[in-house]
């Protein structure tokens, strides 16, 4: 298997680390996105959509969108929950981080880290927002180890790729002691170093 990726994206990271955590071979091909790396006739190829990552399995097929990989990739491990609800609920912060958590919080740090922006000269309701997807993570990880319950799950996965550099993109985590506390976990579950 090929994974077609940027080492600064953390939608591309998702991949690697499902791939590392249930020791799925892999050889890492790194994208340029910035330097039309996901826009070659040839990339194009693989994902009509020019987006990194992009899986390339062993049988040439491909697959795109990094949630939609790594619930691929983990078909029948631990790191989707056996009872269907439960697999719902993982489900839901998946899709809740693709569209009220990564637009903002991601995007805060691509228009700092890829863009070299000043914190100061981030669109402020791109900041604003990020505060409201922190917040409510804040409160539900008050409550309970992982995003579903005691089990680590690819829910955690998905939004520990983000939400771990969000300071990177001027938001900050220090107000935030239960989602700091899950960053610990959660990274300490994929044998990550901590990232700060």
């Amino acid at each position: 298997m090929k994974i077609y990726g940027d080492a600064n994206s953390g939608n591309c990271l998702k991949v690697k680390w499902v791939c590392d955590r249930l020791a799925l071979p892999y050889t890492w091909v790194e994208i340029d996105t910035m330097k039309g790396g996901s826009r070659t006739a040839e990339f194009l190829k693989r994902n009509g959509w020019g987006q990194v990552p992009t899986v390339e399995l062993d049988d040439g097929r491909t697959l795109a969108q990094s949630n939609a990989i790594i619930r691929y990739l983990a078909r029948g491990s631990d790191l989707i929950p056996s009872d269907p609800y439960r697999a719902a609920q993982m489900d839901a912060w998946m899709f809740w981080e693709q569209n009220s958590h990564e637009p903002y919080v991601a995007v805060c740090r691509f228009q700092a880290v890829y863009l070299g922006k000043a914190i100061s000269e981030i669109d402020p309701n791109l900041v604003k927002r990020g505060y409201v997807a922190l917040d409510h993570l804040e409160r539900h990880l008050a409550g309970t180890q992982f995003l579903v319950g005691e089990a680590f799950s690819l829910a955690d996965v998905s939004l520990l790729a983000y939400t771990r550099v969000a300071e990177d993109g001027g938001l900050e985590l220090a107000r935030y002691p239960a989602i700091r506390r899950w960053i610990v976990d959660a990274e300490r579950m994929l044998a990550l170093p901590p990232v700060r």
